[in-house]
């Protein structure tokens, strides 16, 4: 498979291959300029793009994302979602022929606006909730999930979302990162590992809880070093990890906080491999950090850069249908779980009810994961049988070389 390389000048244009473990979400504002948005040219040949209008009867679908909080807001998560919409209804026949209308809610990323949200949902009537990026599953999917409507989200960190039923994770998220991360670990000869993670009530619990088997089984011993929200200086945090006997160092965090610890890093002189996800690839960290990223390696769920048909599909969909949205950042989360909710429940039969969406999901196998470098998702419990609403475990990773993420490479 061909890839195209990406050169610094284009990182902030056409996005950058992303992972959203749930939990670790980026900060308000990008600061992009006009040039940095999906303006491109429409790549995707003319057949990813049929006459094809939806023209049955409504369907109503949910779409939760964080937005409009005092840290976090990510509205064009929001935007790429609502273009998945319009190309669906527009070219794919919406869902099994009936259009999408969408019902949104903005979470503030807080316990009581993220139940609000749910709560939303189920007055609506809705017949499946997509959940962009959260760090607040536990409030919303007991909600969504007992009344029976589907809840789907690109990935997911919270117990209630990785098991309960009707329930699905199109990737691995949180605990595929950790256990792809220890397998890294393993194959490299490393000994102990350190992750330092947004000490918060979410990630450093689910960090030992999902990361702390995963890396047992793979004989490596796993450090997990909280770093206080906010830190601007994480020098101190930093020392306490990088001993002799650390062969790698994880971020999991949002870009401030990357930031901060790659910085960190660099001024201490370390030379551990540095195991990144997402946030640490946002355009503002990258021109902020420069080469102390060099060689670090990305564990992520979506490329969004190469000429594979799925990642030209992404910039050609944002391109035509919301050409005004920066691709960059979780701007992907959006698109991944709208379409592949889309995807997935084609095959739904009669009315589009929420318990026929739900059959049509768990039903659907191979289905081409929306931006996923050739990763398809089943979601019928087999992927991680312990948490059964993952449908793939797969992910992508690359390598920073020259400030660029070369090298995709599909693992799992």
């Amino acid at each position: 498979m061909t890839h195209v390389r990406i050169t610094k000048k284009t990182l902030g244009r056409v996005g950058l291959i992303a992972l959203v473990p749930a939990f670790a979400l980026a900060t308000a504002c990008s600061g992009s300029d006009a040039d940095d948005t999906a303006s491109s040219a429409i790549d995707a040949p003319a057949s990813a793009f049929p006459d094809k209008p939806a023209n049955g009867t409504p369907i109503k679908i949910g779409l939760i994302n964080p937005e409009g909080g005092p840290a976090i807001s990510q509205p064009s998560n929001r935007e790429a979602a609502e273009a998945v919409v319009k190309y669906a209804n527009a070219n794919l026949g919406g869902i099994a022929g009936h259009p999408v209308e969408l019902v949104t809610c903005a979470s503030k990323e807080d316990p009581a606006s993220a139940r609000d949200c749910a709560n939303q949902m189920v007055e609506a009537g809705v017949a499946a909730v997509v959940v962009t990026t959260t760090g607040q599953g536990d409030s919303m999917a007991p909600i969504i999930t007992q009344a029976g409507i589907t809840y789907l989200s690109p990935s997911g960190a919270s117990k209630s979302e990785l098991s309960s039923s009707n329930s699905f994770m199109l990737t691995g998220g949180f605990p595929g990162t950790l256990s792809t991360m220890a397998s890294y670990a393993k194959e490299n000869g490393y000994k102990k590992v350190t992750v330092f993670a947004s000490d918060n009530s979410t990630v450093v619990p689910a960090t030992k809880a999902m990361g702390g088997p995963a890396f047992q089984a793979a004989g490596v011993e796993l450090q997990v070093i909280p770093v206080p929200l906010g830190t601007p200086d994480t020098t101190p945090q930093v020392s306490s990890g990088i001993s002799e006997d650390v062969g790698g160092v994880a971020v999991v965090g949002d870009a401030t906080m990357c930031t901060s610890v790659v910085k960190a890093l660099q001024t201490l002189g370390a030379t551990q491999d540095k195991m990144l996800i997402q946030p640490c690839l946002d355009p503002s960290t990258v021109q902020a950090v420069g080469d102390a990223m060099e060689g670090a390696h990305v564990f992520t769920t979506a490329d969004l850069t190469s000429d594979n048909e799925e990642a030209v599909l992404y910039r050609s969909v944002m391109a035509k249908y919301s050409p005004g949205t920066e691709t960059a950042g979780y701007t992907y989360t959006g698109y991944q779980g709208m379409l592949g909710l889309v995807r997935a429940a084609q095959s739904v039969q009669g009315e589009p009810t929420a318990p026929a969406i739900a059959a049509a999901i768990k039903s659907a196998k191979n289905v081409p994961l929306p931006a996923g470098d050739g990763i398809t998702f089943s979601c019928d419990g087999s992927a991680m049988p312990s948490m059964p609403a993952i449908c793939s475990i797969k992910g992508v990773t690359v390598t920073i070389e020259n400030g660029d993420p070369i090298d995709p490479q599909v693992t799992g």
